[in-house]
């Protein structure tokens, strides 16, 4: 049984339609001079995100008596407390982010995640935490979904065993420290809830905002499919997954996607189009329709897939500069490479492994980051492991020259993953599935660095790897993707590309505007002085000046173009009109595809 806890953040509604949390900090036994603080960031999402700048009208009590408050910097406060045996926080948190990394509450739903609400308490951080959820007139007909353990001993059986309780989950939860309570987010509301065993383990779903005819028990099914097939990566054909209980909280919106891991649980973000819909009567059932890879709903599955993936590959087995989170500052490592580049690879994987998919249909997600990652010149500027330390100011900053300055650590990551087992595969026969057990046993599930990779990638291959992790991952060669491929039997074709990859360009459209986004580095519209932000006006052929909406605008007036052939381009910078010396290109640019064999018969 876990010892009461001396630190309790009490949580309730304060005004949902002012979307203002009320919170309680009661810290029994203050220090005579108590800080406190609320993170910067929160940890799977690199970013300084300033969660307290929602904080209001804190106060404290010290023994029940007003004691003082002093700011000491952007998210740290000192509290007066000398001799007091409790100090009491009180305060409001601002919550109107829909995304998975902070806090939401409209008169629909609540949502957060500890490290927006919860104030961490200097000096006390690995003591027991309670968190009490009280309800109150805006949350009727509310329930309450996370993965935290109850005090009243409801998550647990009479064995010890994880279960769910079924009653609304207003109540007081306990977590070992600081970093457990801030590490299970927390949803209310009105939502749908599906239950499934995973080899023995409760896995839970909790779907919120979906729209009636949605197929709830297909996506279950679905779920338990991917988190069956990455057990049996990580674990083999029996063993149970390092936790006792998932907890899927999937949230979908109008228009949305994002993902955000947890160690007993995943916060998820979709679109209502992206959800199974039940079949009409006069309809084939869902399951006999085989999904695509332009299927919104591989796209869910997709999400699903990474985000559960990450139980294992960075919740457990981490950087070793994740040992301890610094929750005041940046925590920089080099490796996100392998943590979300190699779990982007495995996601989609496990789709085919699982049966959702076709190996065709995989091919075609595999072949869309390939493309991506070969139409971002800044792969040859910036290394993946540079791309991963500079996750805090260029990743989750993107600007107008981010393609030409940046590669994507998830999406080349994905494919050192895919070189990586293709070579695994060729030198011994082992593979990437292969390293990922050896892995988490040489670092016991826990922190590792990259000398723990290329020691395993040693041992597998029958010889070091360190020359193509160099070049690879430290380095900006071009990966032999090609090759590799080939050598299993995967047919490379090469089309050719669509006319905004022809001319570098990335475009925004809509109504009779034709913006650009993003102008590529060494392109011809680079070339003729296009820029981003520029609005596209015209086109010149001959003499005659045709105006332009759209990319296929341009196709039709660059028809029978030959290359180098003068195309000059007129747009609105700055309430200026320019005419830009456009001319077409010599060297067409190309799209892959990725065919499987004759017979299908590939090594998945």
């Amino acid at each position: 049984m876990r010892r009461a806890a001396a630190v309790h953040h009490r949580v309730e509604v304060a005004d949902a339609h002012a979307h203002l949390w009320r919170v309680t900090l009661t810290i029994e036994r203050p220090a005579a001079r108590q800080r406190v603080s609320l993170p910067v960031w929160i940890p799977g999402s690199y970013l300084v995100r300033e969660f307290a700048q929602h904080l209001q009208r804190l106060q404290a009590l010290a023994d029940g008596k007003p004691a003082p408050v002093r700011a000491l910097d952007k998210n740290t406060w000192e509290v007066e407390a000398a001799g007091a045996a409790r100090l009491e926080l009180r305060y409001e948190v601002y919550a109107h982010d829909p995304s998975v990394r902070a806090a939401y509450l409209d008169a629909t739903r609540g949502f957060f995640n500890p490290t927006s609400l919860c104030l961490r308490v200097h000096g006390r951080e690995d003591e027991p935490h309670a968190l009490t959820l009280v309800p109150n007139r805006w949350t009727r007909g509310w329930r309450v979904a996370t993965a935290l353990e109850r005090a009243d001993g409801a998550t647990r059986d009479a064995q010890g065993r994880w279960r769910w309780p079924d009653d609304d989950g207003f109540a007081t939860y306990l977590a070992a420290d600081y970093d457990e309570l801030a590490d299970h987010p927390v949803e209310l509301g009105a939502f749908w809830v599906g239950d499934v065993e995973v080899r023995g383990v409760p896995h839970r779903l909790v779907v919120s905002g979906a729209p009636d005819g949605f197929d709830g028990a297909r996506l279950l099914r679905d779920t338990a499919r991917v988190a069956e097939a990455a057990c049996a990566l990580w674990h083999g054909t029996q063993a149970p997954p390092p936790f006792d209980r998932y907890l899927f909280l999937l949230h979908v919106t109008g228009d949305g996607y994002g993902g955000l891991e947890h160690r007993h649980s995943t916060a998820l973000i979709g679109a209502r189009a992206d959800l199974p819909l039940a079949p009409l009567p006069d309809e084939p059932a869902a399951a006999e329709k085989e999904l695509k890879a332009g299927d919104r709903y591989v796209t869910l599955l997709g999400l699903i897939s990474h985000e559960y993936f990450h139980a294992w590959n960075v919740k457990r087995l981490r950087p070793a500069e994740f040992a301890r989170y610094d929750y005041d500052r940046e925590n920089y490592t080099g490796l996100l490479w392998f943590f979300e580049g190699f779990t982007s690879y495995y996601d989609d994987l496990l789709l085919l492994r699982a049966g959702l998919i076709t190996l065709p249909a995989y091919l075609e997600l595999l072949a869309r980051t390939v493309n991506h990652v070969l139409a971002t010149p800044g792969r040859r500027v910036q290394s993946v492991a540079q791309a991963s330390f500079d996750a805090w100011i260029k990743y989750y900053r993107p600007h107008d020259g981010t393609p030409n300055a940046t590669v994507s650590y998830y999406a080349k990551g994905a494919l050192v993953a895919l070189a990586l087992d293709l070579t695994l595969r060729n030198a011994s026969g082992a593979s990437l599935d292969d390293a990922l057990r050896a892995l988490w046993r040489r670092c016991a599930g826990g922190p590792m660095r990259e000398d723990d990779l290329r020691a395993v990638l040693r041992e597998l291959a029958g010889r070091p790897l360190d020359a193509e992790l160099d070049a690879w991952v430290h380095g900006t060669d071009e990966l032999p993707l090609r090759p590799l491929l080939e050598s299993h039997g995967i047919r490379w074709v090469e089309e050719p590309a669509g006319l905004a990859e022809r001319l570098g360009l990335r475009v925004e459209e809509g109504g009779s505007t034709l913006r650009l986004k993003h102008v590529l580095h060494g392109s011809a519209a680079q070339a003729a002085g296009l820029a981003p932000g520029d609005e596209w006006l015209a086109v010149q052929r001959g003499e005659a000046i045709w105006r332009v909406a759209r990319l296929e605008d341009v196709a039709l007036h660059a028809r029978g173009l030959a290359p180098n052939e003068p195309l000059p381009a007129w747009v609105a910078r700055d309430g200026r009109v320019l005419r830009c010396p456009l001319r077409w290109p010599t060297s067409p640019a190309v799209n892959v595809k990725l065919l499987p064999p004759p017979g299908d018969a590939a090594v998945a």
